[in-house]
């Protein structure tokens, strides 16, 4: 495809050098708080469990955050377009502080659940939130530049979440994971009030289609609650996730036409009607459907298939954490010289095939080639992610910033919440031949009773590994529809530089 002008882009507005710095660092921060929440409560949940009672809503401590957030996260991005990005991002981060509260001093597992949903309900603003306001503030050109530092919060977290989370709850005690939110949020709270970027910029009388948001809620709600049912075990026809998968339809259907007769859509339909949004939504989801996955399940084949223990599984997966930042990095300063997104696409597109492909052939007791795959695939979606924001971003005027942001976060999380579940759902169908007839008595349901019993059922490390194999070479072939969308976007060449006096200054 030839060469294509980005579209005019209203820009950024002129802000100084303190205003910058300021409005960058709330959303850094901000950007901290949800990445850290997602991170550090997942080492803690047997504790939780064995503390509170009530293993069978152990998956739904962290299943409840993720579905309340992907489907709150468009939602977000529409307020923040009509009410300023400042006061959408207090809300979401009052809403998530309260909600840490309520985990901390849940005394059942069923209150920690209803806690987590709403904790996710502001967990869905803090992500897109930070990444509009560094839109607001940064042209388009050097906003590669400045995508290392989203990298590295993210890296950060994956990281430090973990260790964090387990030494907290091990020497003190699980409540202390929700309680660190605490001076975190506070200090999020002062940055982002203090920022002047991101008020609210429209003074006419404003019309919430409030039916539409319930609509797109319940759709959501109903289409993601049977996909995390799916990759938990529960088999696709049992009849409740039968029954939420059409009424997702009859929802999402409803809303669609619904959006087309109100004067403020959640989601203009005009705008996914673009295929530049088509084409780079379709390329994040199959991104985060990777990378979500990957990160779950790699470590777990390590720990089936060679004995590895939890540190040392989550250790192999360093070249994997680090590679995408570093990625992200490169490419920032390559479009901040070029301007072009699409050669770093298809170089990332590329390197996704082949390094899936070469995960599902090399055996996880080849630590070295296997540290060497991940990091190839670490860089491939470093190459992809934020790339195609800025070409989502770059494709929008700046008054629909925000709910193109968000409508490309939702379609991340999306991926994850598919992609977890799927490839879960496809392990475990593969290994069903192998599984003993009283599976269910072993807490063989899901992939985490899988990892805790699969040497007491007599599983033979060389069945999962086939099961992950196969389940690794669809992805390979899943990662081709990447490769055929960046072909079809168009060439951009985004806007000149400099262009911010303050960025110049850097």
């Amino acid at each position: 495809m030839s060469s294509s002008p980005s579209a005019p882009e209203s820009g950024p507005p002129a802000v100084t050098r303190a205003q910058f710095r300021s409005a960058i660092s709330a959303a850094l921060t901000a950007m901290m708080l949800g990445a850290l929440d997602q991170t550090i409560v997942s080492v803690s949940v047997p504790t939780i469990a064995k503390q509170l009672g009530g293993f069978e809503w152990m998956a739904w401590v962290i299943s409840a955050y993720l579905i309340a957030s992907t489907a709150t996260t468009p939602i977000y991005g529409k307020f923040s377009d009509l009410f300023g990005r400042r006061a959408v991002m207090l809300t979401a981060i009052g809403i998530f502080t309260a909600a840490s509260v309520a985990c901390a001093l849940a005394q059942t597992m069923p209150q920690l659940v209803l806690a987590r949903v709403v904790q996710g309900i502001g967990g869905g603003g803090l992500i897109a939130m930070a990444q509009s306001m560094i839109a607001d503030v940064v042209p388009m050109r050097e906003r590669g530049r400045f995508q290392v530092y989203v990298s590295s919060v993210w890296a950060g977290a994956s990281v430090a979440g973990p260790v964090v989370g387990g030494m907290l709850t091990q020497y003190l005690s699980w409540p202390w994971i929700f309680w660190i939110n605490l001076p975190v949020a506070a200090l999020a709270i002062t940055m982002v009030r203090r920022s002047a970027v991101g008020s609210a910029r429209k003074l006419r009388k404003i019309r919430i289609d409030w039916l539409g948001i319930a609509v797109l809620l319940a759709g959501l709600i109903a289409l993601l609650i049977p996909i995390t049912r799916i990759g938990q075990g529960v088999p696709v026809h049992e009849s409740a996730n039968l029954a939420g998968l059409g009424f997702a339809v009859v929802a999402l259907t409803y809303f669609a036409r619904h959006e087309l007769r109100v004067d403020e859509p959640i989601i203009p339909l005009s705008m996914l009607g673009e295929p530049i949004v088509v084409l780079g939504c379709t390329v994040l989801f199959v991104c985060f459907f990777i990378f979500v996955s990957m990160s779950v399940l790699v470590p777990l084949r390590m720990q089936l298939v060679t004995g590895a223990g939890p540190g040392d599984a989550a250790l192999a997966m360093l070249p994997y954490t680090l590679s995408n930042p570093v990625s992200g990095f490169v490419c920032g300063r390559w479009i901040y010289h070029y301007g072009r997104v699409r050669p770093l696409q298809r170089l990332g597109a590329a390197l996704m095939v082949a390094s899936m492909a070469a995960l599902a052939l090399i055996s996880p007791s080849h630590g070295l080639a296997t540290g060497i795959v991940l990091t190839v695939l670490g860089v491939g979606l470093g190459c992809q992610l934020p790339t195609t924001l800025m070409m989502l971003q770059n494709s929008v005027s700046h008054s629909m910033l925000g709910t193109v942001t968000a409508v490309s976060a939702f379609f991340r999380l999306l991926g994850g919440a598919v992609g977890i579940a799927m490839l879960s759902a496809i392990v475990l169908a593969l290994l069903r031949d192998v599984l003993p007839a009283d599976a269910a008595a072993h807490g063989l349901e899901g992939l985490g009773g899988l990892l805790g019993q699969a040497g007491q059922a007599g599983i033979s490390p060389d069945s999962v590994d086939r099961a992950f194999r196969y389940m690794l070479l669809g992805c390979a072939v899943l990662s081709l529809l990447n490769v055929f969308c960046v072909n079809r976007l168009p060439d951009v060449q985004l806007g000149a530089r400099p262009r911010h006096a303050a960025i110049e200054a850097e």
